[in-house]
């Protein structure tokens, strides 16, 4: 009770002396961290009444130790008029309005802001402290700041140190207003690279300005992160290949698939696969697809293969008209690229290089074949070649052939050969009095073969034949006009027939005739002689010799009997008679025969030597395989020789040919099929006493 008496004395007399009560400092706004000390100054003058302080407008009471409030006290020296408010430590409900006031005076100060700052906790990451992603995937990182921060913290992302950018910041209220938490949302992609890197997630704020990290660990899963290399990557065709297929996975890997252009290659399961290089892996590359539980990933590689030419495009035969230009192409692949160049079939001179061959204005001289070449490249490499043909559509291009000279009214055949591209509409046969195309007409008829390949490009060949069936004195003075005509134009030539002699086949069958009567009379003789001898046996004289026995025979005349029967052939062609004696007098007779033909005219018909062969070819028959038989008789001399027996039938008719047909172009053929020599009967000479 004394001292505010004094008090109340003290400021009586000043107010008699006429000085008022006035601050010398006034409490000001205050910033403090919650659990520290805060300090409100607060200083009179000229009073020494009263004084208390408020809190949000309600008294905390006059005395020095606030009574009732713990952790609040005012300090200073009343007497010099210092009257701080003191608070320790300082709590959330103590952030208020504070006001000094001398109540006696009716003073009242400024009101101050006491702010109490509450430092942020340490953030929490949600997922922490390892976080799972997949790489290649958009992710979200969420960092949360719970409690009474006060104020609100920012929550920012690091990495190796360095801030990071993109984070979206969202705040939540409580129902009372005051802050629930705080949420940082950071977006990324991330990639394999990122697998166990550290983010930092900072909790900042005035009241702690230094912030609060908390660290978490990226673990990324991710698909397979593939190399792929081959071994040699520059290879021959035909060497082998070894394919490496490396990769790293999170989670580890589960299987490996090879393909080659698209297409698997079956049987591969492994990281290894081991080839044999050929040219399709130069553009079709080897594919590594590897996979695990996240997704997969694969690599290719294409290989240096060297190889040959390889044809792509082959030239296509061309058909133009004389005149006109022609063009072949064709296409070589090879590695390295072959050199392709043009030549004609038989020919060794370049006509062109690259993949075209243009031939301008042709004629029927530049029909043939034309060869496509790829150099070998490389040395080891093969090369190749292509042929196009050239058919120079022109005019037929007749050709007379060799005709056989004919006998007068015997048959005779004139041909000629026909080239022409296009095919020709007609083959025509004409003379004085007429033409013929096909079929027969009078004496008569045209028949048409294919002929043998050409020289490339002439187009296809023809043979016409003109049969003529009788020939008459005209026909060897006359020329005989073979012509063909296509759209194009015609051709055509003169073929005139040549005319055989009988004369030589005349003296011949005379010779042979002659030969023959010899023969038969020397036979004969050679049997009267075994005929005496045998009589002259069997009458006991065997002291006579060969020579007295024939003399003394004048007188017997032999029984001598003919029997035409045929001849029989054996296996090597010699002909031997049958013996009706069995044997007895063991006399073997030979006869030869000359089987000729006989004309339409009644001359003998000789066959002409093949059209298209060399001329000389034999034409008559060969009977000297047949000479040289030894007779049996025991009379016969050594020196004195044989004779064989003529046949009476040697000379048979030449039997005519009911149809003709094709021209034989093999040069040992006659041009027409005329029967085979028919084989003669040989009459059988039997001698017997």
């Amino acid at each position: 009770m004394l001292v505010p008496a004094l008090l109340v004395l003290l400021f009586c007399l000043r107010g008699c002396a006429g000085l008022s009560p006035y601050f010398l400092q006034q409490p000001e706004d205050l910033v403090v961290l919650l659990g520290d000390e805060a300090r409100l100054p607060c200083t009179l003058g000229a009073y020494w009444g009263l004084v208390q302080w408020t809190k949000d407008g309600l008294a905390l009471g006059g005395e020095r130790d606030l009574p009732g409030w713990s952790r609040y006290w005012i300090s200073g020296n009343a007497a010099s008029g210092q009257h701080d408010l003191h608070i320790r430590p300082v709590e959330i409900e103590d952030q208020a309005s504070y006001e000094c006031q001398a109540t006696q005076a009716g003073l009242r100060s400024r009101r101050a802001q006491l702010h109490v700052l509450v430092p942020p906790e340490a953030p929490q990451v949600l997922g922490g402290p390892f976080v799972s992603l997949v790489a290649g995937v958009p992710a979200n990182v969420t960092c949360r700041s719970r409690g009474d921060a006060r104020p609100t913290p920012d929550l920012l992302w690091f990495r190796d140190g360095v801030r990071l950018d993109g984070a979206t910041f969202r705040q939540t209220l409580l129902k009372e207003g005051t802050t629930g938490s705080v949420e940082s949302i950071l977006s990324l992609t991330p990639s394999s690279h990122d697998d166990g890197a550290i983010l930092v997630c900072r909790a900042r704020s005035q009241a702690l300005p230094a912030g609060k990290d908390t660290a978490i660990t990226l673990s990324l899963q991710y698909p397979p992160v593939v190399t792929l290399s081959a071994e040699p990557q520059t290879v021959q065709e035909g060497e082998k290949v070894t394919f490496l297929c490396q990769a790293t996975a999170q989670p580890p890997v589960t299987g490996y698939r090879w393909a080659k252009g698209g297409s698997s290659v079956l049987g591969a399961r492994g990281p290894m696969l081991e080839v044999v290089a050929d040219a399709s892996f130069l553009t079709a590359p080897v594919s590594c697809e590897v996979s695990n539980a996240v997704g997969s990933a694969n690599r290719s590689t294409a290989l240096d293969v060297r190889f040959g030419p390889i044809l792509q495009a082959k030239p296509k035969p061309l058909s133009v008209d004389v005149g006109e230009d022609a063009s072949f192409s064709c296409v070589w692949r090879g590695n390295p690229l072959p050199r392709v160049t043009w030549t004609r079939r038989g020919d060794a001179q370049v006509l062109a290089s690259g993949p075209t061959l243009r031939l301008l204005a042709v004629g029927p001289e530049d029909a043939g074949d034309y060869v496509c070449r790829a150099g070998p490249g490389l040395s080891g490499l093969r090369g190749g070649a292509a042929e196009a043909r050239l058919t120079v559509n022109a005019a037929p291009v007749v050709t007379a052939l060799h005709s056989a000279p004919a006998f007068l009214r015997g048959p005779a055949r004139l041909q000629c050969l026909v080239f022409a591209s296009p095919a020709p509409e007609a083959v025509v046969w004409s003379w004085d009095e007429g033409f013929l195309t096909a079929g027969s007409r009078g004496r008569f008829l045209v028949e048409t073969f294919p002929a043998p390949e050409g020289r490339g490009g002439q187009g296809p060949g023809l043979i016409s034949v003109l049969h003529i069936s009788g020939t008459q004195e005209s026909d060897f003075s006359r020329g005989f006009n073979c012509t063909a005509r296509n759209r194009l134009g015609e051709g055509g030539t003169q073929v005139r027939l040549g005319r055989r002699d009988l004369l030589p086949a005349v003296r011949i069958v005379a010779g042979v005739a002659a030969v023959a009567m010899t023969l038969l009379m020397a036979v004969t003789g050679v049997a009267l002689c075994c005929w005496r001898h045998g009589k002259g046996s069997s009458n006991g004289s065997s002291s006579r010799g060969p020579e007295e026995e024939t003399g003394s025979s004048k007188d017997q005349g032999p029984i001598v009997h003919t029997d035409h029967s045929d001849l029989a052939l054996d296996e090597e062609g010699a002909l031997e008679t049958k013996d009706p004696t069995n044997g007895y007098y063991k006399v073997r007779g030979v006869s030869v025969s000359l089987s000729l033909g006989e004309a339409p005219g009644g001359g003998l018909f000789l066959p002409p030597s093949s059209p298209l062969g060399p001329p000389g070819t034999p034409t008559f028959y060969d009977f000297k395989t047949h000479v040289g038989i030894v007779p049996p008789c025991r009379l016969y001399r050594a020196k004195a020789g044989y004779l064989t027996t003529p046949h009476p039938q040697a000379f048979t008719s030449y039997i005519k040919p009911t149809s003709f047909g094709p021209p034989d172009l093999a040069p040992s053929t006659p041009p027409f099929p005329y029967a085979a020599f028919p084989t003669p009967s040989h009459p059988r000479l039997q001698t017997h006493v």
